[in-house]
């Protein structure tokens, strides 16, 4: 007597797959054309990196190394220079002779664009990067600031990711309460 409900609940649910099969068959599909059709990218969309100027023309990077010693994966390089004057402000200010950035194993996690203390890197919205060639991969100073010019920039910077985390960080430091010192012989006043 068993067998008789095993092969109706075999038939219930040949059933229910041939019925959901035959609903998906007329759906309209989801998917796209790619070389011709090309979806549009979510504004948070990021895959690639650049170096900045600022608005005097000056590489914004000081060579800190912040961006390096955050770095999971290691595959940030900066060589520091020695502290030059400013033609625009007359200040000395950290440069770097060499940036490298292999993005090879790079895992895209913006912790390097979280930390610079000048935003001088940002990631691009650059939605194909193919390349033949492990070597292309790799991202020197030249070709980050190549980048700058010749792709779209994300909107994060380093300022804008630090203050979407801390919103507290504009905001003025609360005051502790003054506490009114007790001179000796006299009561405290109450209110």
């Amino acid at each position: 007597m068993g067998h008789g409900w095993e092969l109706m609940g075999y038939f219930a649910d040949s059933f229910r797959a041939l019925s959901f099969t035959m609903r998906s068959a007329f759906r309209r599909p989801s998917t796209v054309h790619y070389p011709v059709e090309k979806r549009e990218r979510a504004e948070r969309y990021r895959n690639s990196f650049a170096l900045l100027h600022d608005g005097n023309g000056e590489e914004l990077c000081i060579g800190c190394d912040a961006c390096a010693k955050i770095c999971p994966s290691d595959v940030i390089t900066v060589v520091a220079g020695p502290k030059a004057v400013s033609p625009a402000t007359g200040k000395k200010r950290g440069t770097c002779t060499d940036f490298s950035l292999d993005l090879n194993a790079c895992i895209y996690c913006e912790l390097c664009v979280q930390v610079c203390p000048t935003d001088a890197i940002v990631m691009c919205r650059t939605p194909e990067q193919p390349s033949y060639y492990r070597e292309d991969l790799l991202l020197t100073m030249d070709r980050l600031y190549h980048n700058e010019e010749k792709r779209p920039l994300a909107w994060g910077t380093g300022s804008l990711l630090r203050a979407m985390q801390d919103p507290k960080r504009g905001e003025p430091k609360k005051q502790p309460k003054q506490v009114a010192k007790k001179e000796p012989g006299k009561e405290p006043r109450q209110a």
